[in-house]
């Protein structure tokens, strides 16, 4: 059952609350939607809709990923390209190899469920970062890292968990052909995106209306994705490319100055109740989980990820460690801290055929490591912000030492 104009209404209505009070209180705005959805739950009070795999990736995830790509410059991210890269692509593929080996040796799954645990859990998750972060004010280089990698490891999460996929089912996976669908899966969904939007853009440098504008956006958002979708390429990276084109190319005179801020007002509101509506369902879905029969695997796989993560972080960010683009120690400690977990994974989970091997065992689990991460690291980031001086951080405004150097 999807969600009819009552329900949104009735949960954008308890966001708004928990909006307020979560301000009030000091809390991340995403800890305090799942622990209100998990309330709600208890409380027998149901949103009348399941999470699946359709809703999270048709709805949620294009107007998000668009609207943190149209605030992302170019310029700024081009000159840390390296490193986003490195973290994206090797990153992601350690972290999920060191994931589905633990989960083998460790709680004795078969191959195919490790290895699809691994893939589908290696990305952190633009909807859990983002959020997190725009609540805890980061900006600056720290967060354009945070959020372009969080951004650009769908790329390889997917081609990991597509290949995962394909061995579950029965079937021969040979080096050259990974290699192809890599390509084919990145590069596919970039041309879409760009195809899409730049059509959209020489339209939209016709009028000056900023509601026709604002509805170009709109349709290069969710067309991008469904394009690429249909092709069978990655449909995030066609919305990350549209909404890269949109941010840099339409205010090159594509998109007229009223329309730029009418974009930027509307796609902010439009993430606002997109993260509202699924952290919130996803509260509600955590309150219906058997924890007890899953705790040893969950467990396994929270210490499991955060290791791969930590690894991940300090040896990604230790081969630049001697260039120009060397990145601080507290920046690290953040960026391995904030590597949230969150809706793409429940996606995946979802989307699992139901005779794949420990399919409600994967997907339980999946829960409680995207709870653990948005509650327990949501929590504690303020603080680790603070000690590491970083947070509201900005040009203009570092601190004495090189480790907090301008961003």
């Amino acid at each position: 059952m999807g969600l009819g104009i009552e329900r949104i209404e009735t949960l954008l209505l308890i966001a708004a609350v928990v909006a307020m009070l979560a301000r009030r209180l000091r809390l991340p705005y995403t800890v305090g939607l799942v622990l209100a959805g998990a309330v709600l739950a208890l409380f027998r009070v149901t949103s009348g809709t399941e999470l699946t795999k359709d809703l999270i990736f048709t709805s949620f995830l294009p107007p998000l990923v668009f609207e943190a790509a149209i605030s992302i410059p170019w310029r700024e991210l081009r000159r840390d390209l390296p490193v986003v890269l490195t973290l994206a692509t090797l990153g992601v593929l350690l972290s999920a190899g060191i994931t589905a080996a633990g989960m083998r040796y460790t709680v004795g799954w078969q191959w195919t469920s490790a290895l699809l645990f691994g893939a589908l859990i290696a990305a952190t998750d633009p909807v859990s970062v983002i959020a997190l972060f725009k609540e805890l004010g980061v900006r600056g280089r720290l967060r354009l890292l945070v959020e372009a990698e969080s951004l650009l490891n769908d790329g390889t999460a997917a081609v990991a968990f597509s290949i995962a996929m394909i061995a579950a089912a029965g079937g021969h996976v040979q080096g050259p052909g990974i290699a192809k669908e890599f390509v084919v899966m990145i590069l596919g969904g970039m041309l879409c995106g760009g195809l899409v939007a730049g059509l959209l853009l020489l339209i939209a440098g016709r009028t000056e209306d900023h509601l026709l504008e604002i509805t170009f956006t709109t349709v290069a958002a969710y067309g991008s994705f469904l394009v690429a979708e249909h092709v069978g390429v990655s449909g995030v990276l066609a919305v990350l490319t549209a909404g890269m084109l949109v941010g840099n190319v339409g205010s090159l005179g594509s998109i007229s100055e009223r329309g730029r801020e009418a974009v930027a007002s509307f796609w902010e509101y439009v993430a606002f109740v997109a993260n509202s509506l699924i952290f919130l369902l996803i509260g509600m879905r955590e309150a219906q989980l058997h924890f007890t029969r899953v705790m040893i695997p969950a467990v396994a796989a929270i210490l499991l990820i955060m290791f791969g993560r930590a690894l991940v972080v300090y040896l990604c960010c230790g081969l630049f460690r001697r260039s120009a683009l060397r990145v601080p120690i507290n920046y690290q400690h953040v960026l391995f801290w904030g590597g949230l977990r969150g809706a793409l994974a429940l996606a995946l989970a979802l989307g699992l055929p139901a005779g794949a091997p420990h399919r409600e065992e994967i997907v339980s689990v999946a829960f409680i490591v995207v709870a653990f991460s948005v509650i327990a690291q949501g929590l504690t980031m303020r603080p680790l912000l603070n000690k590491l001086r970083l947070e509201g951080s900005a040009p203009g405004n570092a601190s004495q030492s090189e480790e907090t150097e301008a961003l």
